[in-house]
């Protein structure tokens, strides 16, 4: 979920556009988890169980996100003169104030307006992945970003695991460099731990190799993009719909629910989602359009977006009934756009500013115990990417759990 349009080489502002395409993606999911009860088995088979998967395929957006953290939040550590310090000061605050922001939010609406499970349909995903109240000790346990599972706000497990891989990332770096010239034995490494993950139920395998594979991008990126780039048209379409593909295969055609080969299919969406970036970094077609500026419009407001949009389509769904779910989407779509963007105003920017005033000052304290006096002012703190935000010292450029 970060957002960038600079690296140490080149500008990606496709990225953005992917990121608001895939935030997106997620909100049509939580809608469709709304309307299941009331679609007939055929109807769902439509709508999972062929390509249109691609249009709720949350979950697997959500690994498109963890790609793109591994590689943006990777570049600019890769730059002499980095600070591990200012890094950690300005990432946490950028991970957690946003956060706290979308809990008192979504605490205040289940307050205003009480839920009640006699106007869902039992055994829904609004009966049994909801909060119906909420208490100190869950929104703190909630807000602590440790938790396994998040029932005042759904997405917050997929921060959870951004926080492991922002406070572990120097070993992730660490690893990508020790195979940088054995990449194919890394993703392939990458993608087994992955699948394994699926099968032996443990989430650590699953996800953070996803991020991995983003920070192997990074330290091979002049290359990456100069290789993809360098392939015909018909190659680079070609990767995009075998990793589109790739992403939702687990549920396409699913014979038996739980059966070993959909785990596996499943384990190796992370791959898709692996592609999908590759093609946006290196196909002029997919940057164009994604460097549109509706997509780069979502993708400017798209942490928010995320951070919103779950618990104001569960509000919607208790106050009018799920069986209304048609008037759930219709009114939740642009809900949810203009509270992402209010939100984008009122909380993320103003935390982005916050964030590099004190990674700048953690920067400088750092420097000024290790440096000559004097030399303070030539250390640059280069520009790293947040989720969902920007935090550049020395640039106007837009710049992520």
């Amino acid at each position: 979920m970060d957002r960038v349009t600079r690296t140490t080489s080149s500008r990606l502002p496709a990225l953005d556009g992917l990121r608001g395409v895939a935030a997106v993606i997620v909100l049509f999911y939580h809608l469709s988890l709304v309307a299941r009860p009331f679609l007939s088995p055929d109807e769902w088979a439509w709508l999972t169980r062929t390509p249109l998967k691609l249009l709720t395929a949350g979950t697997e957006s959500v690994l498109v996100f963890f790609v793109l953290s591994g590689l943006v939040v990777t570049l600019p550590a890769l730059r002499e003169g980095f600070g591990w310090l200012g890094y950690y000061g300005g990432r946490m605050l950028r991970l957690y104030l946003p956060v706290w922001a979308s809990l008192a939010l979504a605490a205040l609406a289940i307050a205003l307006l009480p839920r009640d499970l006699a106007v869902v349909t039992p055994d829904s995903w609004l009966a049994g992945g909801n909060a119906l109240t909420v208490s100190w000790p869950q929104l703190l346990q909630e807000a602590s970003l440790w938790k396994r599972s998040y029932d005042v706000n759904n997405v917050l497990w997929s921060l959870r695991w951004e926080l492991v891989f922002s406070l572990t990332l120097p070993l992730f770096i660490v690893v990508a460099r020790a195979l940088r010239r054995h990449w194919v034995f890394a993703a392939s490494l990458a993608a087994l731990c992955t699948v394994t993950g699926r099968l032996v139920d443990v989430d650590a395998l699953v996800y953070l190799p996803v991020f991995f594979l983003g920070v192997l991008m990074a330290v091979r990126l002049p290359d990456l993009r100069a290789a993809v780039r360098a392939w015909p048209r018909v190659g680079r379409a070609a990767l995009g719909a075998a990793s589109a593909l790739l992403l939702v295969a687990s549920w396409l055609g699913r014979p038996v629910e739980g059966a070993i080969g959909a785990e596996v299919l499943w384990g190796l969406a992370g791959v898709g989602a692996a592609g999908i970036v590759v093609v946006v970094i290196g196909s002029p077609t997919a940057e164009r359009a994604l460097s549109s500026r509706v997509p780069r419009w979502l993708g400017g407001i798209s942490f928010s977006l995320y951070l919103v949009q779950a618990p104001l389509i569960g509000t919607l769904a208790f106050a009018l009934g799920d069986e209304h779910w048609k008037l759930v989407a219709a009114i939740g779509i642009p809900a949810s756009l203009l509270v992402g963007w209010l939100f984008h105003l009122a909380v993320e920017r103003p935390t982005h500013r916050l964030a590099k005033l004190v990674s700048r000052k953690l920067q400088a304290s750092s420097t000024e115990s290790t440096l000559p006096a004097g030399s303070v002012n030539q250390q640059i703190t280069g520009p790293y990417s947040g989720l969902g935000g920007r935090e550049t010292p020395r640039s106007s450029v837009k710049s992520p759990s």
